[in-house]
């Protein structure tokens, strides 16, 4: 089918293409947030075209008698979700296959969402997807989401829930084959300003080349998320379920590629974090972030664009070191602060070399906000956040926190900050590594000059010539069309 996007085609339209196309026959389970997807196909006519069954089990025990009983008491959960379409799509194809299956393909759309309550003291937000067939007696393929709903009102929030429902469905049956234009047709007649979808995966014998780690840049890309997480299987995941009530370190970097350096303040600033007395050691997890702008590579033009191989490159070795990956639209590090602060109340770290900590203290950065870099501060270190500070090398001088000494008018407030354990020294550091550069690296394996494997570690050294990374010269062997992608994960640094 088509995959030329029209942003012109709106939900209705959409509802009513689908409801007149014979082929497309299906059923619909909605919990929560009122069942404005169902709805929608009904008001556009011709329903009896596309709609076997529509159901709520809104109930609780009705839901566990139907769907199994969550753990936790968790109905909001992707858990549910594919609990739910796995059996909704099952009766479809045990009850109606012989009878149509030759002429149809098949769907099961389901949704389990929490709008804002009566009282306004829960964030909405919900799971979606869609597991369909895109041949008559084909395997099936599932999408499935997570978004979170912004709207101020209950009634707006299940209309964007009705609205992002009718978007997925027909992406799912004409938009299948483009990926890109897939995820922008999601938000017709939506805006950034009413959702966010901060996770989506394809799966399926038809999605085998869509590399859902690209799919989560693209989130982020596209402004459809200030963020995205995928575990070291390269899986997506949604940040909540992963990042709720842990321990958080953080370590932000390009990592092209990463080197002993990297995983050194990693570690040591880790092993620090978790002396801190308020710290579960049994319940901290380890973030690597790369931000949209550390993505970007400059053209020749001045314009800055993102080399998706490249990208996929360092995700890859990150992934290959037992990662968990963030891609975030955080430029500032109070913002990233601000952002993990709303999944976990715990005490979290944040692992950064001393260029940046240069970098926090320069108000220049902080025009942008009406209480300058007091704003700022308020929301970097109001939190239960440490800042755990790698060293740096200049001219045969260790610069660390003792020898920082920021502009006259804020000794005090650094000062301050010392004294009340906010920022610390990272310890027991290799000294050796201070003399690499992560750029001189680089520069290196893409001249194709000796040495340079002993600024890396053993698995990535091995990664990048078996597979001709960040411009190593070697020949690659024919690609294999039909493997998976490779997973990916990822660390943060500051160096």
């Amino acid at each position: 089918m088509s995959s030329i996007h029209n942003k012109d085609i709106g939900t209705k339209q959409k509802a009513l293409a689908i409801n007149l196309d014979p082929t497309i026959y299906g059923s619909f389970a909605e919990i929560g947030a009122g069942q404005d997807v169902a709805a929608n196909f009904f008001k556009a006519g011709a329903s009896s075209g596309t709609i076997a069954k529509t159901m709520s089990a809104y109930d609780m025990i009705f839901s566990d008698a139907i769907y199994g009983a969550q753990q936790g008491k968790r109905y909001v959960t992707e858990n549910r979700l594919i609990s739910m379409l796995e059996r909704e799509y099952g009766l479809l194809i045990e009850r109606l296959e012989e009878q149509r299956g030759n002429n149809t393909t098949f769907f099961a759309f389901a949704d389990t969402a929490s709008a804002l309550n009566y009282h306004k003291t829960n964030d909405g937000h919900g799971w979606m997807g869609v597991r369909f067939q895109m041949e008559p007696n084909g395997q099936f393929n599932d999408v499935v989401l997570h978004v979170k709903l912004l709207d101020n009102d209950n009634n707006l929030q299940q209309q964007a829930v009705g609205i992002l429902g009718v978007n997925l469905i027909y992406a799912c049956f004409y938009y299948n084959d483009n990926p890109s234009v897939f995820l922008l047709s999601l938000m017709d007649e939506l805006s950034k300003e009413r959702i966010q979808i901060d996770m989506i995966r394809f799966e399926g014998p038809n999605f085998t080349k869509v590399d859902n780690r690209l799919m989560s840049l693209h989130l982020v890309k596209y402004g459809f998320s200030d963020a995205a997480v995928f575990g070291p299987d390269g899986k997506n995941l949604q940040p909540s379920e992963v990042l709720y009530k842990k321990h958080i370190v953080v370590i932000r970097g390009r990592f092209r590629p990463i080197i002993n350096v990297h995983l050194d303040m990693l570690n040591t600033g880790v092993k620090q974090f978790m002396q801190e007395p308020d710290v579960d050691k049994e319940n901290v997890i380890v973030v690597t972030e790369l931000t949209l702008q550390a993505l970007k590579e400059r053209n020749a033009d001045d314009s800055a664009e993102i080399d998706e191989k490249d990208f996929l490159d360092r995700v890859d070795i990150l992934c290959s070191l037992g990662q968990t990956v963030l891609i975030s639209n955080f430029h500032e590090y109070y913002k990233l602060v601000a952002y993990l602060s709303k999944i976990t109340k715990l005490k979290m770290g944040v692992v950064l070399g001393y260029p940046n900590l240069e970098y926090i203290f320069s108000e220049e950065h902080y025009k942008d906000l009406a209480g300058g870099i007091l704003e700022s501060f308020a929301t970097l270190f109001s939190r239960k956040v440490k800042l755990f500070i790698y060293p740096t090398l200049r001219d045969g001088v260790i610069w660390n926190c003792l020898r920082f000494y920021p502009p006259p008018h804020l000794i005090d407030l650094y000062r301050y900050l010392i004294a009340n354990n906010k920022i610390e020294d990272i310890r027991h550091y290799k000294e050796s590594n201070l003399h690499v550069q992560t750029d001189r690296v680089l520069e290196m394996i893409k001249e194709g000059a000796s040495g340079w494997e002993e600024f890396v570690p053993n698995e990535v050294a091995a990664m990048i010539k078996d597979r001709c990374l960040f411009g190593y010269h070697c020949e690659l062997p024919p690609a294999n069309e039909t493997e998976a992608p490779a997973s990916s994960d990822t660390v943060a640094s500051g160096a």
